[in-house]
């Protein structure tokens, strides 16, 4: 199921770069498993109360990704097929990158690199504070998925210092290691140990070294939950994983082939429709959000009452 679900979260970004004829298949293809592992096995969030105070908060710091956030919104059941099929047209809510109030679930408006990175640093320090004035309300994390791009850029890592300093262990980073860039490969411009910096930073460091591996990506996550340090999960995977032109630069922006387009989806045997909707595996993603996230929020209603009490009591200076 999980593969069903990983396979039909890829065809349906495929196909909305494909309709409006511009995109970015390669992270399409290359992180699908890191954001299905997010939303399917961890992310808390009610889908019918998006603006849950308590959510988890996902940021696509690989703002170019945004086919595979959307597709994975609407598997969600955030937007609809119709959004999807409006990918990068004027007056859609399905724009070329994230736009924070312009599409339910998005949570950071991202576009140039390493600026969602820096921003859910900033999400993660603010939960902190919040979590130390009214503890029975907030506890949420912050999930973040950020490619090569983000970590050449100098906030990234400003704002990853930052964070280490302050052992913001509710930020959990997935980097989509595919060591390729837009211009070719990544050895030519970035060759950093991301692991030792990140270590020097202060963080706890993971790797995974299959980025097709749902349970190895699920492990790692499992692990930084439970640290007392941000986190950074390096995820090895393949640029335009399946196409003809996987591993290569030149299957980082821009169309597929029909040809390419028709063996990718007989390779992941799904059916050759565009937009095709797996109905019963999607069921079963939504349920699993359902089911993972509807306790926690149900307990944060109960609770709201003591926390008013407790905002009373501070703004009366009774405590």
């Amino acid at each position: 199921m999980d593969e069903r679900l990983v396979n039909n979260m890829k065809t349906l970004g495929i196909d909305m770069i494909q309709r409006a004829l511009s995109g970015h298949p390669g992270i399409v293809l290359s992180a699908a498993p890191l954001m299905y592992a997010v939303y399917a096995d961890n992310l808390n969030y009610n889908v019918e109360d998006p603006n849950w105070p308590n959510r988890d908060r996902f940021v696509l710091s690989a703002g170019h990704g945004s086919a595979l956030l959307y597709s994975c919104l609407y598997m969600c059941g955030l937007i609809s097929i119709d959004d999807l099929k409006k990918f990068r047209q004027i007056g859609s809510i399905t724009s070329g990158h994230p736009e924070y109030g312009l599409t339910p679930g998005v949570e950071m408006s991202t576009g140039p690199l390493g600026q969602g990175f820096a921003s859910a640093v900033g999400m993660a320090m603010a939960e902190k504070h919040l979590e130390a004035k009214y503890p029975e309300l907030f506890d949420y994390k912050v999930y973040v998925i950020c490619g090569d791009g983000d970590l050449m850029e100098g906030v990234s890592y400003e704002a990853s210092s930052l964070a280490g300093n302050l052992k913001l262990n509710n930020l959990i980073v997935l980097y989509d290691s595919n060591k390729v860039c837009l211009d070719g490969n990544l050895d030519k411009t970035f060759n950093d140990d991301v692991i030792k910096r990140f270590n020097a930073l202060g963080w706890d460091t993971f790797e995974v070294n299959d980025g097709t591996d749902i349970s190895l990506i699920n492990e790692a996550i499992s692990k930084a939950k439970e640290s007392d340090k941000p986190s950074l999960i390096k995820v090895n995977t393949i640029i335009g994983n399946g196409t003809v032109l996987e591993g290569d630069h030149k299957v980082h922006g821009g169309c597929l082939s029909n040809d390419d387009v028709k063996q990718l989806k007989e390779k992941l045997n799904m059916p050759l429709e565009d937009f095709y909707v797996d109905e019963k595996a999607i069921e079963v993603f939504r349920d699993k959000i359902n089911k993972r996230s509807l306790s926690k929020y149900d307990y944060g209603k109960i609770n709201i009452k003591n926390v008013l009490i407790k905002i009373w009591n501070i703004f009366y200076q009774v405590e």
